[in-house]
């Protein structure tokens, strides 16, 4: 297969970026892949290996790791940026200081800034002069880094105000195991990626606590809605929750031993504290952080989350994840056709 259409800087060398850079590599493309860390670049480059975040898959030779963030972005107008949200101003901060000409930059991260309430592409917009940034792309879906390195079928979305860049980088990607579809929706793509993580931790701790298979469908199908009825307040397409980046990367991510957040809450279930929890995973839990920002957008937009606010309540005011289910399950008799019928209003 040829496609080969200059370098890919791929920032960020964990799972994740990792396995975005195999698909791009699979593709004919040069990567250069970022990390800080010397020792894993090593590792890469001669061991052709990540085995801290993908045990046992080859890094193919087109991927290229490298620890200078200059020598990244040589020579590409295309950044894939698959670092936490907390790190993201940091890297584009040090990525301004270097860049001479504009990029497009397709974050792969699904979070929210707490306190700003920003979503990823807003704080690209925020930190990246308009003059260096060609274009944000959003690419997002069901989509476990682990299976997407052994090339299991995968099937993701990516969304941007450019469309036309959209439509690039779904080139870029595309392939007969990662199939990769365009939405117009920035809003929707962004907000069902950072929320599902809410529901997933959420998810994770009912299985913790062994409530079986009834509580977590109710909890999915019932933390879907919290999602939609948020994200059309803030301007998203209500069609884009039953979509990839709504209700599929809310099944894969609540079901699956891959989620970390899942992990997570399973941890939580069984009794760990939070501390002990984030201790024991060693890897970023996104969905701990976007607990903070949903419980401040649902009172910025005066948007009723049950879910997520009793999750507030079990990881940052100590409450007993049983105590949580108790609540959840003892509230008020509501209508359920009303509800969906209002968030189809919003919009």
């Amino acid at each position: 297969m040829e496609k080969h259409a200059g370098e890919i800087a791929v920032l960020g060398a964990g799972s994740w970026g990792t396995a975005l850079a195999l698909v791009l590599a699979d593709n004919g493309h040069k990567v250069k892949l970022w990390s800080h860390n010397p020792g894993q670049v090593m590792e890469i480059n001669e061991s052709r290996a990540n085995a801290k975040y993908l045990p046992g898959i080859e890094i193919p030779s087109l991927i290229e790791a490298v620890s200078s963030l200059k020598e990244a972005l040589q020579a590409t107008d295309t950044v894939v940026l698959a670092v936490p949200t907390k790190a993201i101003r940091e890297v584009i901060a040090k990525m301004r200081e270097i860049q001479t000409s504009p990029v497009t930059i397709v974050h792969v991260s699904k979070g929210i800034e707490p306190d700003s309430l920003l979503r990823i592409s807003e704080m690209i917009q925020e930190e990246m002069p308009a003059e260096l940034l060609k274009a944000i792309v959003v690419l997002s879906g069901p989509s476990h880094a682990e299976e997407v390195s052994l090339r299991h079928p995968t099937t993701v979305t990516v969304s941007s105000e450019d469309m036309d860049e959209a439509g690039r980088i779904q080139d870029l990607f595309i392939n007969q195991n990662f199939r990769v579809y365009t939405n117009p929706d920035v809003i929707g793509v962004e907000i069902g990626g950072a929320l599902k993580n809410i529901i997933a931790l959420a998810a994770g701790i009912t299985d913790g606590l062994g409530y079986g298979d009834n509580a977590k469908a109710a909890l999915m199908t019932r933390g879907l809605a919290e999602i939609a009825r948020l994200g059309t307040k803030m301007g998203a397409n209500p069609l884009t929750f039953a979509g990839l980046a709504g209700v599929g990367d809310l099944i894969v991510t609540c079901t699956s031993v891959h989620s970390r957040n899942w992990r997570a809450g399973n941890l939580l279930g069984k009794g760990q504290s939070l501390e002990e929890v984030l201790e024991n995973m060693g890897m970023v839990v996104e969905g701990v952080r976007t607990t903070k920002a949903a419980h401040q957008l649902a009172a910025k937009y005066n948007v009723e989350m049950p879910i997520a606010d009793t999750l507030y309540k079990v990881l940052f005011e100590e409450i007993p994840a049983k105590d949580g289910a108790d609540i959840l399950m003892a509230r008020n008799k509501t209508h359920e056709m009303e509800d969906l019928t209002n968030i189809l209003k919003e919009n």
